[in-house]
C-alpha cells in the first residue's frame, strides 16, 4: 500500500480492485440477485401447478408442510410453492393457475422450518387462497 505524498493514485485503485473481494459489491454490481431470480425481480408470478408435494419440516419441529410445485408462465421456471393454511391444500389441484408471492424469509431465502421453500401461493385461478380456506369465496369451476 503506498503511504506517501503521491499515493492518491494507487489508493484510489488499490480500493476499486479490492472491493470486489467484499461478496455484497460483487452480488450488486453483477445484478446476480435479479439474474439469479425465478421471478427475475417481479414481487409476483403466475404458474401452473405440476404436482403437489409434502415438504418434511427442519428438526425439531416434526410436520409434513404441504406445498406445490408451480412452472411459471413468464419463463418456464420451476419452483416450490407453501400452500398457507388449514386444508388450503384441498383447494388446489393440478394444472390450476396460481400466482405466488415470496414467503418473507432472510434476503429471499426461504423461511422458518420449510426447507427449500421460497413463495407462497396467494391465489388460485384468480381467487384469493386466504377466502377460500376461511369459507368466504368458493373455488370457480373452470
Amino acid at each position: 500500500m503506498g503511504q506517501g505524498k503521491f499515493a492518491a493514485r494507487k489508493l484510489v485503485r488499490d480500493s476499486k480492485k479490492f472491493r470486489w473481494s467484499d461478496k455484497n459489491y460483487a452480488r450488486r454490481e453483477l445484478n446476480l440477485d435479479v439474474k439469479s431470480d425465478p421471478l427475475e425481480g417481479a414481487p409476483q408470478a403466475r404458474g401452473i401447478v405440476l404436482e403437489k408435494v409434502g415438504v418434511e419440516a427442519k428438526q425439531p419441529n416434526s410436520a409434513i408442510r404441504k406445498c406445490v410445485r408451480v412452472q411459471l408462465i413468464k419463463n418456464g421456471r420451476q419452483v416450490t410453492a407453501f400452500a398457507v393454511g388449514d386444508g388450503a391444500i384441498n383447494f388446489i389441484d393440478e394444472h390450476d393457475e396460481v400466482e405466488i408471492e415470496g414467503i418473507g424469509g432472510r434476503l429471499g431465502r426461504s423461511m422458518g422450518d420449510i426447507p427449500g421453500v421460497r413463495y407462497v401461493v396467494t391465489s388460485v385461478n384468480n381467487v384469493c387462497l386466504h377466502e377460500m380456506v376461511i369459507g368466504r369465496k368458493e373455488k370457480p369451476r373452470r
